[in-house]
């Protein structure tokens, strides 16, 4: 769930060998959302009307447990500067989870969500996937929060609850290979990893980077929240799986796969 100045990223998935079995309706619909919640009450990334929605639906530590002022004045950067609103600091919790920063901020998580919510959402039941998702999103929320109870700084985007996606997918689908871009300057490859090498990267990522940024207060991405809804997601994906769709899903690969072609999970 990072910031509004989250970086871009230099490695990105394009598509992963891994089938699904029906149409992953609430992948569908948490994407809707978030475009949604863009649309309507971020102004479509125009000022000052994005500015005042991070402030207001934000989360911001400080606000959540009491540190700071409820009606504080913040600062985005500087240039940009705004009044907490008087929505619920609890509620911010999930309303920060259809916040972003920007388009490109919005884009690559939505990217990243259709790349492992389809196959996570194809293992638990919808139900049950929106569930798991709203959860990856608070504990990511909460990690961050805990980490630094006195920032002023607002939170936003479905990072966090997206990181619990991919934390389920390396559980459940760690030998799957995951197409990738990588930019390495000015130059661009396309390489494919099995999925525990890009998402354990990933993770290694954000836990040095969140290390780095520990007794900081600049704006910049929430690695904690990273990091926090990346492990909550794999532990919440053995309550969450159902086995018999994991099971079918399986068997789906089997019976499709190629003579010689290795079953991603590695049977």
């Amino acid at each position: 769930m990072p910031n509004p100045r989250e970086r871009r990223q230099s490695m990105i998935p394009y598509k992963d060998e891994n089938p699904t079995l029906s149409t992953p309706v609430v992948t569908f619909a948490l994407i809707a959302a978030n475009v949604a919640a863009w649309l309507l009450f971020q102004g479509i990334g125009r000022s000052p009307v994005l500015d005042q929605s991070v402030c207001e639906l934000g989360l911001v530590p400080g606000r959540l447990f009491g540190t700071i002022p409820a009606d504080a004045t913040v600062r985005l950067g500087p240039d940009a500067v705004c009044r907490l609103g008087h929505f619920p600091a609890w509620a911010t919790v999930l309303t920060s989870m259809f916040m972003h920063g920007g388009w490109l901020h919005l884009i690559g998580n939505m990217w990243f969500l259709w790349i492992f919510g389809n196959n996570v959402e194809d293992s638990t039941g919808k139900l049950r996937f929106l569930v798991f998702y709203l959860l990856c999103g608070v504990i990511a929320a909460l990690v961050q929060s805990v980490a630094k109870p006195n920032s002023a700084i607002p939170m936003v985007g479905a990072s966090g609850a997206i990181g619990g996606v991919m934390g389920a997918y390396i559980v459940l689908y760690p030998r799957v290979r995951v197409h990738m871009l990588v930019f390495l300057g000015f130059y661009a490859t396309r390489i494919a990893v099995p999925a525990y090498l890009m998402l354990g990267y990933w993770l290694l990522i954000q836990v040095f980077s969140g290390a780095l940024a520990v007794g900081q207060e600049s704006g910049g991405v929430a690695f904690l929240a990273h990091v926090g809804g990346f492990v909550g997601g794999m532990l919440l994906s053995f309550p969450f799986r159902n086995p018999r769709l994991v099971a079918e899903h399986r068997a789906w690969i089997a019976q499709h796969a190629t003579v010689g072609t290795r079953i991603p999970w590695g049977r």
